[in-house]
């Protein structure tokens, strides 16, 4: 299998979760035992594992996922710089000098979106421009309709992580900014959080 196809399949297991051979088989048109093969030495490069998962009876379903390792082939931009700044801008202005930055950051930001989003008619086509603009800042975003019409905002890829985690109050705004920008008409919930353990962002729009 070419170097394409293994990044292919790191990217799928990035921005659709743990998946067995068979679904990563079928999704690329190799056979399972190439797979198979790829997998192994990409567990030995540590930047995949696996879980077997068991549903009743039968043989348990074995599903594979990134590890640490291999998400960090997906980097944090500019991550050891971000980090820096933010410390040095504490240890200068303080925690309150710190808020206002990222209160700055947080105008700024919501400024962008409304902006890009207003005019646009249904609330599926806001959600639709909000995952483009974030798709475009890095975050792997896209969007989904469920199964009961409520629309997912689904960032796969945070990159403003390692920044995030030394100061969680970058991302404290995203709810209020996403909420704004989508109109009073909408809903806006997280459920689901990487800071929070989670794999990815993930966010649930439903009509107000």
């Amino acid at each position: 299998m070419s170097e394409t196809t293994v990044d292919r399949i790191l990217f799928r297991l990035k921005t659709r979760g743990p998946e067995s051979i068979a679904d990563l088989s079928s999704a690329f048109g190799v056979t399972s035992e190439a797979v198979r093969q790829l997998l192994v030495k990409l567990e030995a490069d540590r930047l995949v594992t696996f879980e077997d998962q068991r549903a009743g009876r039968g043989r348990p379903k074995r599903l594979w996922r990134l590890t640490e390792t291999g998400h960090a082939r997906f980097p944090d931009r500019h991550a050891d710089l971000t980090v820096g700044l933010l410390d040095a801008v504490r240890a200068e202005f303080g925690d309150a000098g710190l808020d206002r930055l990222i209160a700055r950051r947080e105008a700024e930001q919501r400024e962008t979106y409304v902006q890009a989003i207003s005019g646009i008619g249904s609330l599926e086509q806001r959600v639709a421009r909000l995952a483009d603009l974030r798709d475009r800042e890095g975050y792997m975003a896209e969007w989904k309709r469920e199964a009961d019409g409520a629309l997912l905002l689904i960032e796969n890829h945070c990159p403003i992580c390692a920044a995030a985690a030394t100061c969680q109050n970058l991302c404290r705004s995203e709810l209020a900014v996403f909420q704004e920008a989508l109109g009073r008409d909408a809903l806006v919930e997280r459920v689901d959080h990487v800071l929070a353990g989670g794999r990815r962002c993930a966010y649930r729009v439903t009509a107000a």
